[in-house]
């Protein structure tokens, strides 16, 4: 009997099929597909890329031992991102978060960062690169100021662009209680970004340049790796084929678009990690994927 063929048009439910029984390609193609996202929501959940590393790892086990389990029921996708918000939501204070500052508190926090010109590097696009880095870094920093269910339902309402129907089977609320919670995180966030952020409000005294001496003194801000800007494989919004030009210029929708504008950024490949814990017959059987991998 011939072996089936997987390849990038292969339905993730075909490849959850053949990966719960055995099969080590449909295994990795399904891993390659998902890790981004599953990466790019960890950053911005979280603020760190380090973390957010640590975070889909974390995931991608949770994921292998829970694999067998769905039932194809929703949409693979769906499903997948539940299990991330459950995980996300529900892991200890402390770990991989900084302690949550109001946005009252992160203003000041601003405010009290000396005004400075920008680091002389080797050319002009070098620095310009500098000073958006330190505009994302802010900005995913004002992310943090939103508690753990706001955020998710944010980056997944806002940033990601998901249907109120698919965002409130992944929290597992209604509908209409996904809208409103997005409202109110849309709400809090860009009120505070409009009082007090330069970006699009110009009336406001901080600009990014200005505070970028400030970032990379304190260690928010690698002048070097450019952390957030690394492995960039397109930016948010294209990943979600949403067109900037749709938006119709409303202060909200040039907030959204500022964050829609962040890199989304490849993650650190899964697939050796993934690889080293199927080794063993204990830990596939653990995993609960099968008996030889193919």
């Amino acid at each position: 009997m011939d072996k089936p063929t997987f390849n990038a048009h292969t339905p993730d439910g075909e490849l959850v099929t053949a990966a719960v029984a055995g099969s080590q390609k449909a295994l990795t193609l399904l891993i390659k597909r998902h890790q981004d996202w599953i990466y790019n929501l960890a950053v911005n959940f979280t603020g760190n890329t380090a973390w957010a590393a640590d975070l889909t790892q974390e995931v991608l086990i949770k994921l292998l031992t829970k694999l067998s389990s769905f039932r194809q029921e929703s949409e693979f996708r769906t499903w997948m991102y539940r299990l991330v918000k459950n995980h996300f939501l529900n892991m200890k204070r402390g770990k991989y978060a900084s302690d949550q500052l109001s946005f009252e508190q992160f203003g000041a926090g601003l405010d009290q960062l000396p005004d400075a010109a920008v680091p002389r590097l080797e050319n002009e696009v070098e620095e310009k690169l500098l000073v958006k880095e330190a505009k994302i870094s802010c900005m995913k920093g004002m992310l943090l100021c939103l508690d753990r269910e706001q955020r998710m339902i944010f980056i997944l309402g806002e940033l990601f662009e998901f249907t109120d129907t698919v965002g409130s089977e992944i929290m597992e609320i209604s509908k209409a209680n996904f809208r409103v919670r997005l409202h109110r995180a849309r709400q809090q966030l860009y009120n505070f970004m409009d009082g007090k952020c330069g970006l699009v409000n110009k009336q406001n005294a901080c600009r990014c340049a200005r505070k970028t001496a400030a970032f990379v003194r304190m260690g928010y801000v690698d002048p070097v790796r450019r952390l957030f800007q690394q492995n960039r494989i397109s930016d948010i919004a294209s990943a979600v084929q949403q067109k900037v030009d749709d938006f119709a210029g409303a202060v909200t929708e040039q907030y959204q678009q500022l964050y829609q504008e962040h890199p989304f950024v490849s993650s650190p490949d899964q697939v050796a990690f993934v690889k080293e814990l199927m080794i063993s017959p204990a830990m596939r059987k653990t995993f609960d994927l099968g008996e030889e991998p193919q």
